[in-house]
C-alpha cells in the first residue's frame, strides 16, 4: 500500500521547539484519566474538533478504547490518507504503550529512526506525532487519541492541548 507522505516538518522548522524525551515522558505521566468511557471520548473528540476548527486545521480525529472506535471526525481539507496515517500511528501506541511522537523521539535521541530500528512494516506502523495513549489510573493504556493532517509535532501538540484542557476540567 502506498501512502502520501504526511507533513513531517522537522522540529527545527516548527514554530516552537520540539519537546525532548523527558518532557514527552512527563506529558504521559501527567495526562492520566481517572476513568474513560464513551462520554469522555465524545467530549474529548468534540473539544479536538472545536480546537481544529478554530485553527482551520485540515485534520482527521480518532479516539479508541479497547480496540473500539468511539469517535471519528474528518474536517474539511482532510483526506482518506489521514485515516491511513491515523491507523499507522495508532498501531505504534498500541504496540509500544507510548505516544507515537515519543517512540520516534526516543529513537532519534539514539541516532536512529523508527524505520531503521523497528523492523516493522512501514505501511502499517509510523512513529510520527499525533497518537497519544489513553492512560487510566490503575489500568494503564486502554486506548488511543489520534490526530492526522498537520506537521507531526503540531498533531502531537493538538492532542496534548486538548488532553490538558479536558483533564483540567475533570479535576
Amino acid at each position: 500500500m502506498t501512502h502520501t507522505h504526511e507533513n513531517t516538518t522537522s522540529p527545527k522548522d516548527a514554530p516552537e521547539p520540539a519537546p525532548g524525551v523527558a518532557e514527552l515522558e512527563a506529558q504521559e505521566r501527567r495526562l492520566v484519566f481517572r476513568r474513560f468511557g464513551h462520554d469522555d471520548a465524545w467530549a474529548l473528540g468534540s473539544l479536538l474538533v472545536e480546537l481544529a476548527r478554530e485553527r482551520q486545521a485540515p485534520v482527521a480525529i480518532d479516539i479508541r478504547r479497547a480496540g473500539q472506535q468511539l469517535f471519528h471526525a474528518a474536517l474539511p481539507g482532510s483526506t482518506p490518507d489521514n485515516d491511513a496515517w491515523i491507523d499507522r500511528k495508532r498501531r505504534v501506541v498500541e504496540r509500544y504503550g507510548s505516544a507515537s511522537y515519543l517512540v520516534g523521539a526516543r529513537l532519534r535521541a539514539k541516532g536512529t529512526t523508527f524505520e531503521e530500528s523497528s523492523r516493522l512494516d512501514p505501511d502499517r506502523y509510523a512513529a510520527h506525532g499525533g497518537s497519544f495513549p489513553v492512560i487510566v489510573e490503575g489500568a494503564g493504556v486502554i486506548g488511543t487519541i489520534t490526530v492526522s493532517g498537520l506537521p507531526q509535532l503540531q498533531d502531537h501538540l493538538l492532542v496534548v492541548e486538548a488532553l490538558e484542557h479536558y483533564l483540567a476540567d475533570q479535576g
